[in-house]
Parts: C-alpha cells; structure tokens; sequence
C-alpha cells in the first residue's frame, strides 16, 4: 500500500521548504507571497529501514527496493477556503487525495516573511486552518444527510447510516473534528468516511517550523503547537524545514553529522517517518528474490493472504501458505535454507497476522 501524506498549513508557513527538505530536493517553488505553489508538488520517498539494509548485506543481493512514501505539496489555505476563497475547492479536494495531513505551523520570526498576521500565533493558524476542513466536512455531510433520510423512507437497512451522520454533523456544528467523534471505530462511521474521505477525520501530524536558532530550549510558538495538538490528540515533529533543505545536496553522512552538530538528533523526515506508521497503524515486512530485498506495508493485524496480495493479487488468490521468520533471526542464519533445517522458519496459514520486521516467502498456485 502507497502511503500518501499532504503537507497544508497557511500560506508563506514553510510548507514548500518543508516539502523540499523532505524530499530532500529543490523541486517546490519557495517564493515570498501567498499561492507561490498552486499545482500540488509531488514527490516519492523511500523510506529508509536498518533492517532492509541488512537483510541486503547478509544475502548479497544486488538490489534493494524500500517502501515508499508519496508526499503532496497543497497549495495554501486561507480564510473562507471552505466558500472557494484563495484557492479553497482546490486546496480542499487535494487534501481529500491523502492518507494524512502534515499540517505546517509558523513558528519562527522573520520580518522579511510576509504572513497573515502581523507575528507568528501558531494557536490562531492552526484553527483557521481545523475550521476550514471542518466546515467542509458539514456542507458534505448536510448533502449526504438529505440524501440519507429520502434513502431510508424506502431502506431501513439505511438508518445507522443516517444517524451516524447526524452525529457526526453535531460533532462538527460543535467545533470538533471529526477524528475526535466518539463512535469513529463504528462500522456506519467507517463506511461514512470510506464514502465522504472527511477532511478533519485524517490523521494529522504538525510539523512546528522553527529557525535554527529555536532549535535548542524553549520556545513559547512550538509550545502553543504542542497544546493545540495534544488537545486533538495528534503528534508533533519539530523541524527547522530552512536549515533542511539546505542539507538536502549532502551525503548522508554528512547530512547527519550537520544535523547532530545543530543539535537534531532526527532529521524531519525520519520524525514523520516513524509517527506517521505510529499514527496509522502500519508495519513493514520483507520478502527477497535471487535479485533484490524488497519492503512492503501494511496495516498492523493483516492476515497473511492480505499480505501476499499486497505483492501481487494472484498471491492472495491462491495462497497457500507463509514461510515466516523475524528478521533477527534471518540474520542470524542468513538464509531461508539454513534457518527451515534448524526448525525456526515457520509454516503460517491464513489465520497468521503478518508481524512487524518479518521475512516471508509466501507459497501460492493460481
């Protein structure tokens, strides 16, 4: 599964120097005026994994594929979004395209960066922002609503349907996203955001854009973000996107002893990395040919065939059975061969829920 994340926030936050830094390329225009980007930009990451490494080097094999991760550069939102203002139906129905929302907070001071408020107030943006997606999300649901109660007079199989959208609707009426509506884990909500992808029920993480100077202590700005966030329950990455992105021409290595001498001890990209499969409940597992290792993703608690038709429908068809071991002990006999004749390379049916961090071969006939 290909996990998309859109980057959003006001205009002239960072969103365009935190999608360079990420990307870690110069394709985003970075501009000092609102709507400098209007076309999304896009980019595909891999997502770098130790273990994949590994698994490469103890097998010798020439190729390694990682998982990857599509991030989308959206324009910036303004006020009345929700109505068309700026470029507010664009704006709106890119965001409605990802998994997750990187929402980009201001969090430095430049007078040289023009913004919509005289000083950065990372509290007032992040609910312009919430009350944009929210109001969104009402006008979709009123329409489903009357559809609903004309749909139910005939079909009564349509009714908890019907009164999960009317929940939902006093939920956002209230100002609460929908990612905080308490029966969300219900099969009629689900089914509702399968249908109607609600803005405000994605997962968000906010990325706090600081200077480099901000980097180290306190700072009351990324503070008021992580108030804000904890309050939804949603996660925060601090990142200084500038200094970033004018790493992004550096080796790794070097990229790295950069960043640890300005006191990061992760980069951005691995911080969002690693809370996005948090927040979304993802892991990876391996597979291997005679030419490549290769990493996969999936939802945490997939069952093995589901897994297998992530690589290839054929596989789920005619599944057989999974030939599964932690990636540890992988490397600790190197082989599939040499770890089945010690007895630790396990034959898992269809009711086995693929982990975290394994090798598998799967065994199918179509």
């Amino acid at each position: 599964m290909g996990l998309k994340i859109g980057i959003v926030g006001l205009p002239n936050v960072g969103k365009s120097t935190v999608f360079n830094a990420l990307t870690r390329t110069q394709n985003a225009e970075v501009a000092n005026y609102p709507f400098c980007t209007i076309e999304p930009n896009r980019a595909i990451v891999p997502v770098p994994d130790l273990r994949l490494d590994q698994l490469r080097e103890a097998t010798g094999r020439p190729n390694i594929i990682y998982a990857t991760i599509e991030f989308v550069d959206i324009a910036g939102l303004v006020e009345g979004a929700s109505r068309g203002e700026g470029l507010g139906n664009q704006f709106l129905g890119n965001i409605r395209d990802t998994d997750a929302i990187l929402h980009v907070v201001r969090c430095f001071e430049d007078p040289n960066v023009v913004h919509v408020r005289p000083k950065p107030d990372p509290a007032a943006d992040i609910e312009t922002v919430n009350t944009e997606l929210m109001l969104a999300d009402l006008e979709q649901i009123e329409r489903r609503i009357e559809r609903l109660e004309s749909q139910v007079k005939g079909d009564r199989k349509a009714q908890p349907l019907l009164d999960a959208a009317r929940g939902v609707h006093a939920h956002l009426a209230a100002g609460r996203p929908a990612a905080t509506f308490p029966d969300r884990e219900s099969d009629a909500y689900r089914a509702l955001n399968r249908e109607l992808r609600l803005l405000s029920g994605k997962p968000v993480i906010y990325a706090a854009n600081v200077g480099e100077a901000e980097l180290h202590g306190e700072s009351l700005l990324v503070t008021a973000v992580q108030q804000a966030a904890s309050a939804e329950g949603a996660d925060v990455v601090v990142l200084a996107a500038a200094l970033e992105m004018e790493l992004a021409d550096l080796s790794e290595d070097e990229r790295q002893e950069y960043l640890q001498l300005a006191g990061v001890e992760e980069s951005g990209l691995d911080q969002l990395i690693r809370k996005s499969y948090e927040r979304l409940g993802l892991i990876s597992f391996f597979t291997m040919n005679e030419s490549e290792v290769r990493a996969w993703t999936i939802s945490r608690g997939t069952p093995a065939p589901q897994a297998a038709g992530v690589i290839h429908t054929d596989f789920e068809r005619g599944f057989i059975r999974a030939e599964v071991l932690a990636h540890e002990t992988f490397l600790k006999h190197g082989s599939l061969p040499a770890a089945r004749s010690t007895g630790e390379l396990r034959a898992e049916g269809r009711e086995y829920l693929i982990q975290d961090g394994d090798v598998v071969h799967f065994r199918f006939n179509v």
